[in-house]
């Protein structure tokens, strides 16, 4: 058994790796080439960079912009006893620096950052001194224009690996075309093209559209006969609780998941489904990140996504087991209309962008030229709700300004209470001595949280409360009256996204779109949707193989078993 199955083996419990898995492994850490793996949802990425830099000296460098499923990988390999930690927006100046200098002086065997702090001068002043294994380039499809989730700030990337000349590039994506495999490799820099690729086939996976004016009854008449979990797609959060109240109402097992939940409610849900206590999620694009449900029976679509590749990727949470599971569209010609008008939302005009961004920096109280490198979280909700602007909009603009590198916009973080001693181990001992009320609350914490003295850890208010058994809310009072003697750093709970200025708050003058890039990315738009449109109103080729070409498999041969093939095999029988 060699290095790289025993650390399979040892850290995760598995005896062998997945197509490509060790293939991928093996050009990276043994050959140390440049490598592009481009693998299907489910198909195990993160495991083949975790084991390539464990097999490795030094640290990984993993850029990635799901600050969410960066967390959460982060957390599972500290529970396996991996050093990792992970480096956004979402956390204050001061944590910044702290873990830069603890991945600096060797302490975390991954490191992961999101990709607009690539540029940030705390990370390249300290870049030297890093002793980097592996560069892995995670959603490696961001860094193309020609992609559906372009992101200015990946391609620092390429400009980072100048200062990492010896160290190799893996990226990853689980979908990408062939302009877009191109695009990857150039702007990464390879020294030589290097792809693994995975078929976008997906044997199991059988694909099924309907077009129908009652969506509903066909939805209810489907989970009626079907077994086992699913998925339901919807494109809002008021239609994700109005369809599982639906749903309930008509004795179908159902809930609903969406951004907007709090934190244990969404987790609560998740499990839920998870195990099997709910049959069907009625859910957003928010979830099905990093959840590796094997038994997913079917995911429906019920409005229309925008990219073959967000529908690709969805689709794809069914049937991880190898076992059939459906894949299934629902729509109308009104919600065709409806994508179409699409564009006009998405493309605001630049003068409403640059209203929603001096309006943004003004709900943030920040002045002209300040700003610069910082982040500073923003309940969207509430922002919309003040300026009255229609949210679809505020979302756009906050992409298109993404797109043209004026901020970086996060995904909502949900950011559990942290707190931190700021008064030295002495002092600390001093204030107990002096007040013996708080004494039992201070050994609490510092035999519960080890660490709490070099940087913020995460704290459970709750536990601490039952503790105590006192309620939670005095256990905040205390923790108040800490931090107003100077005793600790504490930061509450907060549920938000995150801005990131680069550039600092500009005039508004100064926030100018190129008419030949602002085109470029409308047409991009359109050319996704378009794709999608004529996805479901193909009556007349193999659904498979319109999914496998878009993707660049041009030699593929009809599946038998979509909606497509099954009413050519009735009509020839």
């Amino acid at each position: 058994m060699d290095k790289y199955h025993q650390i399979l083996k040892k850290v995760w419990g598995y005896e062998n790796f997945r197509p490509l898995q060790y293939e991928i492994i093996l050009s990276v850490a043994e050959h140390r080439k440049d490598t592009l793996g481009l693998l299907p949802t489910g198909g195990g990425k993160s495991i083949i960079f975790q084991v390539a830099a464990l097999a490795m000296n030094g640290m990984a460098l993993v850029v990635t912009p799901l600050i969410a499923l960066m967390e959460d990988q982060v957390e599972n390999l500290q529970r396996r006893g991996v050093p990792a930690v992970a480096v956004h927006s979402g956390l204050s100046r001061e944590e910044i620096e702290l873990e830069l200098q603890r991945a600096a002086d060797g302490y975390y065997k991954f490191l992961y950052l999101s990709p607009e702090r690539l540029a940030s001068e705390s990370f390249l002043k300290r870049l030297q001194f890093f002793q980097i294994s592996l560069l892995v380039v995670d959603e490696a499809h961001c860094i193309s224009q020609w992609g559906y989730d372009f992101r200015p700030s990946y391609l620092k990337i390429g400009e980072i690996r100048e200062y990492l000349p010896d160290v190799p590039v893996l990226a990853l994506t689980a979908s990408a075309t062939p302009a877009v495999i191109e695009d990857i490799q150039k702007h990464l820099k390879f020294k030589e093209p290097n792809v693994f690729k995975k078929s976008f086939a997906r044997d199991n996976l059988v694909y099924w559209v309907k077009n129908t004016p009652d969506k509903l009854g066909a939805l209810l008449r489907l989970l009626r006969k079907t077994r086992g979990s699913g998925i339901i797609y919807v494109r809002s959060r008021r239609r994700t609780e109005e369809l599982a109240y639906f749903l309930k109402q008509n004795g179908i097992s159902a809930d609903f998941y969406h951004a907007g939940l709090q934190y244990k409610e969404k987790e609560r849900r998740q499990n839920a489904w998870k195990h099997g206590k709910i049959q069907v999620i009625v859910a957003t694009n928010a979830f099905g990140m990093g959840i590796d449900k094997p038994d997913v029976r079917f995911v429906v679509h019920t409005d229309l996504p925008d990219s073959l590749e967000a529908y690709y990727q969805e689709a794809g949470r069914a049937g991880r087991d190898q076992k059939t599971a459906y894949a299934i569209v629902f729509y109308n010609l009104a919600d065709i209309e409806k994508l179409r008008q699409s564009v006009r939302i998405n493309f605001p005009p630049i003068d409403t962008v640059r209203r929603i961004y001096a309006a943004i920096c003004n709900y943030l109280q920040l002045p002209i030229g300040s700003g610069v490198d910082e982040s500073f979280p923003i309940n969207l909700y509430e922002f919309i709700s003040r300026y009255k602007f229609n949210s679809y909009v505020v979302l756009a603009s906050l992409r298109l300004l993404q797109q043209e590198g004026y901020i970086e916009f996060t995904d909502e973080i949900t950011q559990l209470p942290r707190l931190k001693f700021s008064a030295s181990r002495a002092d600390v001992y001093k204030f107990q001595v002096e007040n013996k009320i708080f004494d039992p609350f201070i050994k609490a914490l510092l035999r519960k949280y080890p660490g709490i003295f070099e940087r913020f850890v995460t704290i459970n208010e709750f536990y601490l409360a039952r503790m105590f058994h006192v309620k939670v809310e005095l256990i905040r009072k205390y923790i108040l009256k800490l931090q107003q003697f100077g005793i600790v750093e504490y930061q509450p709970f907060i549920r938000a996204n995150f801005i990131y200025f680069p550039h600092g708050r500009l005039p508004e003058k100064d926030i100018v779109f190129s008419k030949e890039h602002y085109t470029f990315l409308k047409q991009r738009y359109i050319d996704h949707i378009e794709s999608v449109i004529a996805y479901v109103e193909n009556t007349d080729k193999c659904r498979q193989q319109m999914i496998l070409e878009y993707f660049g498999e041009t030699d593929s041969k009809p599946c038998g078993k979509c909606d497509v093939c099954r009413a050519k095999i009735r009509k020839n029988s």
